[in-house]
């Protein structure tokens, strides 16, 4: 027959993938109420004034019934789980004062009741604010044996929420960075050396379903419309794997709308030895037609649509002759119109013109 020692090592693993699950920890606790006997294991995060709390379990809880029961007679949980001391485990006749009428109470008519007769508890506290009990609930007492166990799991509970902790920020981090890029209409994948897509940006789908010139191929490969700009990207990326190309390149890819991409190679990284990953493929493209970006200038700024048409292709780094030619004006009229411009959009020149617009709300629709 296994003991708890013996089994102490799959517990551990489970605690550590735990954090790779949906919902977390399922497994480490399903296993932890398995071995333990318990008829009800769970881990509750908190932060320190309650206002947030977390909790993930296994097996049957407190009835809603008793739930509702809890709520009105106390409010709020009586028993003092933040004074209890970091990796002691605690039986529940240490929690519970008889003494007090409330903290009584709870044990008599709410967790007895509910067939929380016996409970062993830890509290496992880190710096960066991390602040859990993992707890156990049963019928019937606890053996020495669990309270061995829990002392035995600490320090890899800690490294758990360590690193739990960790992925969170990371997480919030790339989310808002990958809102942010959605608005501005920027986005990245990761290719191999074949520009099979190994990973993205969230926003990369939206963005290439704006186009026809970029887009997902077979087998999840980076597709181009132009086979002279799929063979020049193929051989771009071929050449970064080998390190034959170490400066990025940039690419136009459309005009009307604009879209581009920047191949660069991957952040080298020796703790990822087997990664395929060969370049990195920065696509920035525009959710707007040019005739889209005139009409939103006129509304922006007051401009006629003649005016529009000419501060957007000066927005683009076009010269004032240049976009004379594009739009076929005389570079006299195009001066008067550039006059106009500035006047109303408050530019003292073309370089401001161009910071004015592409730091305008429109950077963002």
């Amino acid at each position: 027959m296994r003991t708890l020692a013996n089994n102490e090592a799959e517990l551990i693993i489970a605690l550590h993938n735990g954090l790779f699950e949906e919902p977390l920890w399922k497994s480490f606790l399903d296993l932890l109420k398995a071995e333990t006997k318990a008829g009800y294991a769970n881990l509750v995060f908190r932060s320190n004034d309650n206002s947030v709390i977390t909790s993930l379990s296994s097996g049957k809880a407190l009835s809603p019934h008793l739930k509702e029961l809890f709520n009105e007679r106390f409010g709020s949980d009586p028993l003092l789980y933040h004074k209890m001391r970091q990796d002691r485990v605690y039986a529940l006749h240490e929690l519970i004062n008889v003494h007090d009428p409330v903290q009584r109470a709870l044990r008599d008519d709410i967790l007895n009741p509910g067939g929380v007769r016996h409970v062993r508890t830890m509290r496992i506290t880190e710096k960066n604010g991390v602040d859990a009990w993992l707890s156990v609930m049963a019928r019937e007492e606890f053996g020495a044996a669990v309270s061995f166990l829990f002392t035995r799991l600490a320090p890899h509970l800690h490294t758990a929420f360590r690193t739990f902790d960790t992925l969170e920020k990371e997480r919030i981090r790339s989310s808002i960075s990958s809102e942010a890029m959605g608005r501005l209409n920027f986005g990245w994948l990761i290719v191999d050396a074949n520009c099979q897509i190994l990973d993205s940006t969230q926003n990369i789908s939206g963005i290439l379903q704006r186009t026809n010139v970029i887009g997902r191929g077979r087998h999840n490969h980076l597709t181009f419309s132009s086979s002279i700009l799929e063979k020049e990207v193929s051989q771009l990326v071929k050449d970064i794997s080998i390190g034959k190309v170490t400066r990025p390149k940039a690419i136009n890819l459309s005009r009307d709308p604009w879209m581009d991409i920047l191949v660069t190679q991957t952040p080298k990284s020796g703790l990822s030895p087997g990664s395929n990953a060969a370049a990195i493929v920065y696509v920035s493209g525009d959710r707007h037609s040019q005739r889209n970006r005139r009409e939103q200038l006129v509304d922006l700024f007051g401009l006629l649509p003649s005016e529009a048409r000419l501060a957007w292709e000066l927005a683009q780094g076009r010269t004032i002759a240049e976009a004379a030619t594009e739009l076929n004006l005389t570079l006299e009229t195009a001066r008067n119109y550039s006059k106009k411009i500035y006047s109303k959009t408050g530019a003292r020149g073309q370089v401001e013109l161009v910071r004015i617009i592409l730091t305008s709300v429109l950077a963002i629709v």
